[in-house]
């Protein structure tokens, strides 16, 4: 890391010496003349037969839509043009040298961690105490490729890199939504107090606001609810009667840990309220309305169960009685 920080600060350092004066002497410097770059003509194309022909219109034909996914997709500006030929021409003319291979590779790879992972993990320590600083993260990803240990062991760097993404998730999230977790915190303890709420081990609190005499619910069947969600400041973030008239089926598999323990308690039939600690909610996640470690409020009905019924057996006379009308027949 030392080593890092002083061949940044060299490089400061020269750029400060650079002076005006240093300019002029430079420019009065005699030049040497500037070398005329070769200009390569092209032999004209000429198409001798079929396969000629078919193999120049197929490369034109296949262009058809590149320019725009250029431009949409790629960030290509069209004046230079040109040189994504030259570029298009080194891959292609480098058949199967494997050090174009390697090159071309290079450049897709920087690409995607230019455009993809940059992005993330700059947005991933953003409002945390830490940042990313891009030069200095392409010059980790390049000394790991070409085995240099001078500043970070790869193992060391990687468990540091860990470290820091641990920490600097939970400062962050104290900045942002501590608020927020302690306000729920607070909520569910003046909730427990309140008469008719039941609190669990687990942590969940329930009221019971009608209750049913219908068959409970395994975590697997699929059942019919009728619902509506709000946070501890009451605002609604979701109801099923946004969703159409009827009920909303799933399992109680499919949902927050809250829900799941609470369906397969309730018969059908019944009605209850949900407080929902953010531990068996979302979480840490951010939903959209619902913040991280946000506490939450449900009313629930269980209105069905989607349980199939068992087939009628059809009633068989015993094989016993069978044979004793048998017999006396014969006689």
């Amino acid at each position: 890391m030392k080593k890092t920080i002083i061949l940044a600060l060299a490089l400061v350092a020269g750029a400060s010496l650079y002076t005006p004066a240093t300019a002029q002497k430079k420019t009065v410097a005699k030049k040497a003349p500037a070398k005329k770059e070769a200009v390569v003509k092209e032999q004209p194309v000429k198409l001798a037969n079929g396969s000629d022909s078919v193999s120049y219109a197929g490369g034109m034909s296949i262009t058809n839509g590149l320019i725009p996914f250029l431009v949409q997709q790629q960030n290509v500006d069209t004046a230079y043009m040109a040189d994504f030929v030259r570029g298009f021409q080194m891959i292609t003319n480098g058949g199967s040298d494997p050090k174009m291979k390697a090159y071309a590779a290079g450049m897709d790879i920087a690409k995607q961690v230019m455009e993809r992972m940059i992005p993330e993990i700059t947005k991933e320590f953003q409002d945390a105490p830490d940042s990313i600083v891009t030069n200095l993260f392409y010059k980790g990803f390049t000394d790991a490729l070409l085995k240099d240990s001078s500043v970070f062991k790869q193992e060391v760097a990687e468990q540091y890199f860990k470290d820091k993404q641990i920490s600097n998730k939970a400062a962050k999230d104290e900045k942002l939504y501590g608020a927020n977790r302690d306000a729920g915190r607070k909520f569910m303890a003046e909730n427990a107090k309140k008469e008719g709420v039941i609190t669990l081990p687990s942590g969940l609190q329930y009221k019971v606001l009608v209750q049913g005499n219908g068959p409970v619910p395994n975590v697997d069947e699929k059942v019919q609810v009728n619902y509506e969600g709000r946070l501890v400041d009451g605002t609604v973030f979701d109801a099923s009667a946004k969703h159409g008239e009827k009920p909303i089926e799933f399992r109680p598999s499919q949902v927050i840990k809250g829900w799941q323990e609470a369906l397969t308690m309730m018969p059908v039939g019944s009605k209850w309220q949900l407080f929902i600690p953010y531990e068996l909610g979302y979480g840490d996640r951010d939903t959209g309305q619902i913040k991280p470690y946000s506490a939450l409020i449900f009313d629930v009905e269980l209105v069905s169960i989607d349980r199939p019924q068992p087939e009628p057996q059809e009633q068989e006379e015993a094989p016993a009685k069978k044979s004793k009308k048998d017999k006396k027949s014969k006689k």
